[in-house]
């Protein structure tokens, strides 16, 4: 059923596993029978045991994603100006860091092929490393135990980021997340709306977080909801 359109699944787990069912391959799954074709990212997690600087190893994997895809998109029939990345949790900071780091190339990319995300799909996302908004685990899986660098929580708080490059993003999150304050949503959401970025967002006042493709406690289908938005901008 392929029509073209690809996107890059980053699962979540808070840059200290990857829950690669629920917020992977089930999600592939549901692109793949919509015609769209789904690359699960098994993202390296931040280590300081195999990497000289563990705050951009999973940033150069996701690159190197959207890197080979564009490479080989003739090959898997894909269209090249059509690739965008979804995260959940954790994975929703990694594909908001692609979106709005992409000019940072971290990867050998001799033919300086595009690492821009076409659009972005974030599901209860971590965006911000403030103190204010911040999911304090991932900020310190990913920037270390000492999070006192006030340099390093401004450049991986994405929502202080975007520019009016930032890739047209479709948001959601639950109102009762008590794990990722519904508010990195809203301030991703709002500094977008401010640069002119095509935003779409829904906030469900029930939820938690963690729920993947179904949220148990709404008989709305927010991944339905999500396609409408791909429809409407012509990547499905």
């Amino acid at each position: 059923k392929a029509n073209g359109t690809a996107v890059v699944i980053c699962p979540g787990g808070g840059y200290s596993y990857l829950v690669i069912n629920q917020e992977g391959s089930d999600v592939a799954k549901a692109f793949a029978k919509n015609g769209v074709t789904a690359f699960v990212l098994k993202y390296r997690l931040p280590s300081e045991k195999i990497m000289q600087n563990k705050t951009i190893g999973p940033l150069q994997d996701a690159q190197q994603a959207i890197k080979i895809i564009r490479e080989r998109a003739a090959e898997w029939k894909i269209d090249a100006a059509k690739i965008g990345i979804i995260g959940f949790s954790a994975g929703g900071h990694l594909a908001s860091t692609a979106s709005t780091h992409y000019n940072e190339k971290l990867i050998a990319n001799n033919q300086n092929i595009s690492l821009r995300p076409d659009f972005s799909i974030l599901v209860y996302p971590v965006i911000s490393f403030k103190d204010s908004l911040s999911h304090k685990g991932s900020r310190r899986a990913l920037l270390g135990k000492d999070t006192s660098d006030q340099s390093s929580i401004n450049k991986y708080s994405n929502e202080v980021q975007i520019t009016n490059r930032t890739p047209a993003t479709f948001l959601l999150h639950s109102s009762d997340d008590k794990v990722v304050p519904v508010g990195n949503s809203i301030a991703y959401y709002q500094a977008l709306i401010k640069a002119g970025v095509e935003a779409e967002m829904h906030i469900y006042s029930k939820g938690g977080h963690g729920y993947g493709l179904h949220n148990r406690s709404s008989d709305d289908n927010w991944f339905d909801r999500c396609l409408s938005w791909m429809r409407k901008n012509k990547w499905l």
